[in-house]
């Protein structure tokens, strides 16, 4: 028993309980007890909460109040939208949080401080980076996907079907994200909100231009008259254009994308390489001042090369 308490895995365990305890303690003490009638009482067939359930709901709600007081809430809420995460903003940053936390600790049981540190600190940078594609990814699919939505539309109204009718056709029968989002319009739409202001919304936060065109066509066409159909086919056509060139320049493009990656990654890979295989050969770089010249000349060049490359094979329409 007492070997096993002196390995790496008993510490380990023994650092997330204290993590855990100082968690539940800061809501103990930031939380006052409110007055609440128990669940039995309000409805006799809901179970018992399980304690781990508890411990997250009240961390998560800590969390809350801690996020409530930054100015930029919205903006990380709408990363997550951009995204796709179906969770809440609270919930995220608490898994984010545990994350650190288990790779901090565990790297600083294991003898590494520096490494425990640099995980914790780089578990948020890579959230943001994989936040940030995810995002872009999306929007593509969701522009990829718009000409086969506004056809859609269009049957549905030539078939005698209002303009919501239409839309929600888009959001039952559609392919993901393009049905979450027409659903999201279509709920906001019921439960008050403008349909204008909700399409505005959805384009904003997808970011597609086309769609904003869209939001511009029923707009008019809701003000002014006429046949929604034949306006939808029409922009539908030529976003089905702008969609086939944009296909063709990423496909030309493609080359030159691969070639920055390559040319970006290679310094970094052979200087990994011969950290491993030879390290002697790079410590001379840290043994003098024009070595640490030399090391920040370089990644100052390497950073301007990827900004100068990624900028060249980066078109936008």
């Amino acid at each position: 028993m007492a070997a096993f308490l002196q390995t790496p895995t008993a510490m380990l365990v023994g650092v997330l309980a204290l993590s855990l305890a100082v968690l539940i303690g800061a809501y103990l003490v930031a939380t006052p007890a409110p007055f609440r009638l128990v669940a039995e009482r309000r409805r006799p067939s809901v179970p018992k909460n399980h304690p781990f359930r508890t411990v997250a709901n009240g961390a998560a709600a800590v969390m809350e109040r801690v996020l409530s007081r930054r100015k930029d809430a919205g903006v990380h809420v709408a990363v997550l939208e951009r995204a796709g995460v179906e969770m809440r903003l609270q919930d995220f940053a608490l898994v984010m949080l545990v994350g650190a936390l288990v790779l901090g600790n565990g790297a600083w049981i294991l003898d590494m401080p520096l490494l425990g540190l640099g995980l914790a600190l780089a578990v948020p940078l890579v959230t943001r980076l994989v936040l940030g594609l995810m995002a872009a990814h999306r929007k593509q699919v969701f522009a990829d996907q718009l000409d086969d939505s506004l056809q859609l539309m269009s049957s549905s109204l030539r078939a005698g079907h209002s303009l919501m009718q239409a839309l929600a056709s888009v959001g039952r029968d559609g392919e993901e994200p393009t049905a979450g989002e027409f659903a999201r319009v279509i709920n906001e739409a019921r439960v008050g909100r403008e349909l204008a202001s909700a399409l505005k919304e959805t384009a904003a936060r997808m970011d597609s231009e086309d769609f904003v065109w869209v939001t511009q066509a029923i707009a008019i066409n809701r003000e002014a008259g006429g046949n929604l159909a034949e306006v939808l086919d029409r922009v539908g056509q030529t976003i089905r254009e702008r969609n086939q060139i944009r296909r063709q320049v990423r496909s030309l493009s493609a080359e030159g994308k691969l070639s920055a990656y390559v040319l970006v990654a290679l310094p970094l890979a052979v200087t990994a390489f011969l950290s491993i295989t030879n390290p002697s050969y790079l410590v001379k770089f840290t043994e003098s001042l024009t070595g640490y010249v030399l090391i920040a000349a370089a990644v100052v060049l390497l950073a301007v090369g990827a900004v100068w490359m990624r900028n060249v094979v980066r078109f936008k329409f």
